[in-house]
């Protein structure tokens, strides 16, 4: 399991305001290389983003769900990427200072190959990847607040 935390310079609703935008996923998910499709009901409860991971031609096409949407202070995310696997991801955010919040991403890979993996050997380039989504999120999160 890794755990990244970030503050960012926007409140909790801007961060949601990203999540709930399906379509900007590739935006902040370090990996994900383009959108196939958002459900319409998309950020609801069982909703999926169908997304695709690498460069072309080496594009593999899978899809995101939403297992618990609680905005603005926690999100639950399914991610698959077979072959490497699944993984659950949760996003916990909280107000910090005067207007900004605290991201926290959890992710632990719950099936395949990565799932195998032992800690903190999968941990790593976990953490390394998440290190950079948070970033990308902030920038994205801390545009619509300004």
């Amino acid at each position: 399991m890794s755990v990244n935390r970030r503050v960012i310079a926007a409140p909790p609703e801007a961060v949601f305001d990203v999540l709930a935008n399906g379509w900007l996923f590739p935006s902040w998910v370090v990996g994900a290389s383009r959108m196939r499709g958002v459900d319409a009901h998309w950020p609801a409860v069982g909703a999926r983003m169908h997304h695709s991971v690498g460069a072309w031609p080496a594009l593999i096409d899978d899809n995101t769900s939403l297992l618990e949407w609680d905005p603005p202070r926690r999100a639950v995310m399914q991610a698959r990427l077979w072959p490497v696997g699944e993984a659950t991801v949760q996003l916990d955010v909280a107000p910090h200072g005067s207007g900004g919040c605290e991201v926290t991403i959890t992710e632990e890979p719950s099936s395949g190959p990565m799932a195998w993996v032992p800690d903190p050997l999968a941990e790593i380039p976990i953490k390394m990847r998440n290190n950079e989504t948070l970033r990308r999120l902030a920038f994205l999160a801390e545009g619509r607040a300004s």
